[in-house]
């Protein structure tokens, strides 16, 4: 999977432009399938997690091409094929996005179990809830989900035992083409859900109170028209730049965001004694004081992001004090820590919660990335640190940052690809 070797020390200053948001990507990618004519879809970034994606869809029978750099055009199959392959579908977590428009829109899906980072357990459980609870016949076969709709789904009233991102998504795109209005209580009210309620609007349909626990569709007989649509900003690597730049004690202005998403994760680095300026879609971090510790639990939207825990954990551990996160989302979140631990850090694991006790600095050390996430912690690490670090496993970088070390070295790091 490559390596990635950073020699550290070097205050991140410049300016760095945003990518388009991965799981809006992908959401909005498998949505496509529900239009009867072709779908353009603007500021995607191209990363692996896409590419996989683009190959799932290619290999049902649509044509997904890039239409120039950031923009992909999907084109309606002429004879769809319902099953998604396993070789695919292993290495991505999103593709179960893809039983719920199959569904809607030819009746049947067959998706092997999903893949993607060992962060925890994902059941898929919620999304058997809704999607069955909307007249779907859905069985495990041989590791495949396998699904019938006889005729077309009908839409109910679903309640989520759990506020899950990607339940929300799957029963709202399959209720878009059910008879009768799907009533989704306790949904997810992350800005991507959001995002993918917003293209599906665009494309005919109705839905009503996405960003809220209550969201109402009204279903459609049939989604299309000429649509052409833009990808929100990716918060998670906004945030992502944000702590770099903090953990540095650099001056970045990043652009092309929408301030409004990263609040939870604006309101921490105050917090933590960061100086934060908003201006329109841009925000400037600036770390010229002494940084403080501070306490994190990860929650649901609009609460602090599970995806963020990861790099808060990295620049903690060389803030003065005793920092405490809890993570509430994925239980296996934690396991940057033995790794951040390997290059100085005092970091105690105790089932969900980690203690950071703050040390004068990190030292550069070989260490491995075991998920997306942690690849971008040992990334902020690895800029913090005396000497040089080098990260294994940087095809998980790859998943989710556009020419991340590129976009770094335009910063003042001395990064590079190994």
């Amino acid at each position: 999977m490559g390596k990635i070797v950073i020699a550290g020390g070097k205050p991140l200053r410049g300016r760095v432009k945003i990518c388009g948001a991965k799981n809006a990507s992908l959401a909005l990618l498998c949505a496509s399938i529900l239009s009867e004519n072709e779908t353009v879809i603007e500021n995607v970034p191209d990363i692996s997690d896409v590419r996989v994606m683009i190959e799932i869809i290619n290999s049902l029978g649509f044509s997904v091409n890039w239409e120039n750099q950031e923009i992909l055009k999907i084109v309606p199959p002429v004879k769809v094929n319902t099953g998604a392959p396993f070789h695919l579908v292993k290495k991505l977590r999103a593709s179960n996005l893809l039983l719920g428009p199959m569904l809607a829109r030819f009746g049947r899906a067959r998706v092997a179990l999903p893949g993607g980072c060992n962060i925890g357990i994902r059941p898929m459980d919620l999304h058997f809830k809704g999607l069955t609870g909307l007249g779907a016949d859905l069985t495990l076969e041989h590791g495949c989900v396998c699904g019938r709709a006889p005729g077309r789904l009908k839409g109910s009233r679903i309640y989520l035992d759990f506020p899950s991102v990607g339940a929300t998504e799957n029963i709202m795109m399959a209720a878009c083409l059910a008879d009768g209005q799907t009533l989704i209580e306790n949904a997810a009210k992350e800005p991507e859900v959001v995002d993918l309620a917003s293209f599906l609007n665009t494309m005919g349909a109705k839905v009503r109170g996405a960003g809220t626990d209550v969201i109402r569709i009204d279903g459609v007989s049939s989604l299309g028209g000429s649509v052409r649509y833009p990808v929100i900003p990716d918060r998670i690597e906004a945030g992502t730049f944000m702590v770099a730049a903090a953990a540095t004690g650099g001056d970045v202005t990043i652009e092309n965001l929408i301030p409004a998403h990263l609040q939870p994760l604006i309101a921490k680095l105050r917090e933590a004694n960061v100086d934060i300026a908003e201006e329109e879609d841009n925000l400037r971090v600036t770390a010229a004081n002494p940084l403080r510790s501070i306490d994190i639990k990860t929650m649901p939207y609009p609460g602090f992001p599970t995806d963020m825990q990861s790099q808060l954990m990295a620049m903690l551990s060389v803030v003065p004090g005793t920092s405490v996160m809890v993570e509430n989302i994925f239980e296996n979140r934690f396991m940057v820590a033995d790794e951040l631990m390997r290059m100085g850090a005092r970091i105690k694991v105790e089932g969900r919660m980690a203690v950071i006790e703050g040390v004068e600095s990190l030292q550069g050390a070989q260490v491995k990335a075991s998920d997306l996430r942690a690849g971008a912690a040992l990334i902020v690490a690895g800029l913090m640190a005396k000497g040089e670090t080098e990260i294994c496993n940087a095809g998980f970088i790859d998943r989710g940052y556009h020419n991340l070390e590129d976009r770094l070295r335009s910063l003042g790091a001395q990064i590079w690809r190994k």
